[in-house]
């Protein structure tokens, strides 16, 4: 019988217990945005250059995205490997993959922050970051990316307590995180006057706290998960199996985080006014989407539980209720961006033309975007299955070389922002596509391989 705060995938009426699932995770997701948008807030209100602080922060976020997600792929693989073992109840694997899962993060995190602030500047350099923004840009990430231990830390730990069921309790931590990091954020910004240094302060900070929260609750675990800092093992059987969906995870969250970057130094090279008007716009999005990725990690675990306990049906019926609810979160969150444009924009920031700027992009991505949520719940599906590498094949072919090309012929040929935006929603429906035939070859040969 499944503890308090953990969830039975395979058994019952599966479209509550998903809801179950996937509400504190948004709200989890939501919160994790909300340091960032802090960030940008506060900057964009309160700093002494507003627009190019605002422009310093937005534009380090492709790079961040491309960087650390090859490392956060490996957390998909903890999470498919915990939610297996529980599937099937075995507790020994569970152990072992929780002690080799939390040691991984750990050194993640520590070659992440070496590699991120030592290269910084560089990286920058090479996406066309505009020179009145680049200086700030690349302090901001240098101090971003120390705190990168606690980032992998709390990012693993909740991918473990995810694969369980347990949802809850890594929004309790975020919530005290958050209220920490808003704090910090005005204090060091508006009473010390730290600028983009203050902000990136008070998201390490943050971070460390919820990191701190997450590590307790794995040590005080009573039930399937408890950790031991002295068992700390990479487990060679465990880290092939996490490795062998988490890096092909990790290098399509980077193949997409390519076509980004690309995309990026495209909008760079428009100047500071309209990087400021999409970096607002961007992270207006990002709240749309992480709405829509808890489904993701929703179809995802329950996947993956389903397949160690060897229940066909529910896998058929978690592909189902997923596509219907990430359908409706989509189409729903991007209709209320798009009617409260203006307002939500003007609360990162006040020039016109910036805004302008901001609602052109909202109008080419969030209207589609729930193209780009079943995109993701269909990943999630075939990672569930064991099968990781065939979507970063897919992102590969769908994403990455098509928005690459889109860049350099069609948009080289009209170099508008339009043209450049539009890429987006073309390349979610084309992959959505592939996505759906693979899925249904891949669930049968999985059924064929374990009934």
């Amino acid at each position: 019988m499944a503890k308090s705060h953990e969830i039975d995938m395979t058994s019952g009426n599966l479209l509550p217990k998903i809801l179950k699932f996937a509400i504190p995770l948004m709200l989890t997701g939501i919160l994790q945005l909300l340091f960032n948008a802090a960030d940008l807030i506060v900057v964009g209100q309160f700093a002494e250059n507003a627009d190019n602080s605002v422009s310093a922060v937005g534009s380090t976020s492709s790079l961040i995205n491309l960087i650390v997600n090859v490392f956060l792929g490996l957390s998909v693989g903890a999470n498919v490997l915990m939610a297996r073992a529980y599937g099937s109840k075995s507790y020994e694997k569970a152990d072992r993959a929780l002690h080799t899962s939390i040691l991984l993060s750990l050194l993640s995190g520590l070659v992440l922050a070496v590699f991120g602030f030592f290269f910084a500047y560089t990286f920058l350099s090479w996406m066309q970051t505009p020179a009145n923004v680049i200086d700030l840009a690349s302090l901001y990430l240098k101090i971003y990316f120390l705190g990168m231990p606690f980032n992998m830390l709390y990012n693993f730990g909740a991918a473990i307590l995810r694969a369980v069921g347990d949802t809850k309790r890594p929004l309790y931590f975020l919530t005290i995180a958050g209220v920490i990091n808003i704090a910090l954020n005005l204090l060091l910004v508006i009473v010390f006057n730290l600028d983009v240094a203050g902000v990136a302060i008070a998201t390490i900070t943050s971070e460390a706290v919820s990191a701190i929260l997450v590590l307790i609750c794995l040590i005080k675990g009573n039930s399937f998960i408890k950790l031991r800092l002295k068992h700390l093992k990479i487990h060679k059987e465990e880290t092939i199996e996490l490795a062998k969906i988490g890096i092909p995870a990790g290098i399509q969250g980077s193949v997409f985080s390519i076509s980004n970057v690309l995309i990026q130094s495209s909008i760079n090279s428009f100047g500071e006014i309209v990087l400021a008007g999409n970096t607002a716009a961007s992270n207006i999005e990002g709240f749309v989407y992480t709405a829509m990725n808890s489904i993701y990690h929703a179809a995802l675990a329950f996947t993956a539980q389903n397949v160690g306990a060897r229940n066909f049906p529910n896998i058929k019926k978690t592909m189902g209720y997923s596509l219907l609810l990430v359908t409706i979160i989509g189409i729903v969150l991007g209709g209320i961006v798009m009617l409260f444009a203006e307002p939500l924009l003007k609360v990162y920031i006040s020039g016109e033309e910036s805004i302008k700027y901001g609602v052109l992009r909202l109008t080419y991505i969030v209207i589609p975007y729930f193209t780009c949520g079943i995109m993701d719940t269909l990943c999630g599906g075939l990672r569930g299955l064991g099968f990781s590498i065939t979507p970063t094949i897919i992102s590969l072919i769908g994403a990455c070389i098509f928005r690459i090309v889109w860049i350099y012929t069609v948009f080289n040929a009209d170099p508008t922002l339009s043209t450049l935006y539009v890429s987006y929603p073309i390349s979610w429906v084309l992959t959505s596509l592939i996505y759906v035939g693979f899925y249904a070859v891949i669930y049968k040969s999985v059924k064929y391989k374990l009934m």
